[in-house]
């Protein structure tokens, strides 16, 4: 073998090494620490617009199954554990059909939930909703998927505004966040659910968009094992209005590395 030959092969051989590294130390740093997560629908607006990039802090709750890729690491329960607060917003592996969502954690084991007219009491007392106004966006095709919102006026043509109610929603602690109301819808009102221990009940903020614990499986979320769950949602990073994220005029620069709350 030439030695011009074997440069190359000695060049092709560092090259795949060094791809092959990166790879598992990504792949490390997805597993046990950060993951990334892109917001594809509207169920958490306004905390969480289509379009918002965000990493996921997997070390808050420990670790579990669904840690790993596709379900994958070698653990039977959960280890190095601790629960999430009343409030947080979390990314779950969806019990039924294996995908991801992200919802806020209302209902904690021990709590019952019901919704009464669209509002949330959580063991018995309201969690009290105070009005900021509308929530304003353009009737149109957001994001990748194109999906369009749902907006309290009965018939809005592309282009027009959509709007929904704003109001800032106290939990028992005194954490506070804001929730979306489109009107009535069938889902304003529940029975009471009682959280088992290891279970953990979920809505989105955007209440009359949300696929959640308020509707059993398998066409809601229901109630949510601890196992499934992957991290908390800290901060967005980046965030896009368009279908691609190479649309720059797009951009929400306002949004980056914004708190969620």
């Amino acid at each position: 073998m030439s030695d011009s030959t074997s440069t190359f092969v000695d060049g092709v051989v560092e090259t795949i090494k060094t791809v092959v590294y990166a790879l598992l130390i990504a792949g490390v740093f997805r597993t046990l620490f950060f993951q990334p997560f892109w917001i594809p629908s509207g169920s958490m607006k306004d905390t969480l617009l289509i379009g918002d990039f965000l990493f996921v802090n997997k070390m808050a709750y420990g670790y579990s199954q669904y840690s790993c890729p596709f379900g994958l690491c070698p653990i039977d329960g959960r280890i190095w554990g601790s629960e999430p607060e009343r409030g947080d917003v979390v990314v779950f592996r969806h019990p039924a059909n294996g995908q991801d969502f992200i919802k806020r954690v209302v209902g904690l084991p021990g709590d019952t939930v019901q919704m009464r007219s669209g509002v949330l009491f959580i063991n018995g007392s309201a969690a009290p909703q105070v009005q900021e106004g509308l929530f304003t966006e353009t009737y149109e095709r957001q994001g990748p998927i194109g999906t369009t919102p749902i907006c309290i006026e009965m018939s809005v043509s592309f282009g027009d505004d959509c709007n929904k109610m704003k109001s800032i929603e106290t939990l028992p602690d005194g954490t506070q966040h804001a929730v979306l109301d489109a009107g009535p819808t069938r889902l304003d009102n529940t029975g009471v659910t009682r959280v088992p221990e290891g279970m953990f009940y979920f809505v989105g903020d955007n209440r009359d968009n949300s696929t959640d614990s308020r509707v059993a499986q398998p066409s809601g979320v229901g109630l949510v094992p601890y196992e499934n769950l992957i991290g908390r949602a800290d901060r967005v990073m980046f965030s896009s209005a368009g279908r691609s994220l190479f649309f720059v005029w797009t951009w929400r620069m306002d949004r980056f590395f914004k708190a969620i709350e």
